[in-house]
């Protein structure tokens, strides 16, 4: 089941994960990190197909795409994030991912 509302960027669940479509930079991503009181920020960057096996978090994750693309594969169905969009991972949420076809960066932090 996935829900979207609202316009642009809106947000999109699909149970366990939270998508949010943006244009969010690295400094729009760090400052939602400060105002929403998450922990050090940790950057990554993959090539083209790259992919993560299953596995989950004891923690909130709260993750900006800022270059490519990325499949986050749960097990509700797929989210999919480009440039500038935000996902919201709860703890105990297992997903995958799948690196799109021009690789990403993305930019990270555990949400208390």
């Amino acid at each position: 089941m996935s829900i979207r509302t609202g316009p642009l960027p809106y947000t999109e669940t699909t149970l366990g994960a939270t998508k949010t479509s943006g244009s969010v930079d690295r400094e729009g991503a760090l400052a939602a990190f400060r105002a929403e009181g998450c922990g050090a920020a940790r950057s990554w960057s993959n090539g083209a197909g790259d992919r993560y096996g299953s596995h989950d978090h004891g923690f909130h994750k709260v993750l900006f795409c800022l270059e490519g693309s990325i499949v986050f594969h749960t097990d509700e169905g797929d989210v999919a994030l480009s440039r500038g969009d935000r996902l919201d991972l709860p703890p105990g949420t297992t997903h995958a991912a799948t690196v799109g076809p021009t690789g990403c960066s993305c930019i990270e932090a555990e949400r208390p």
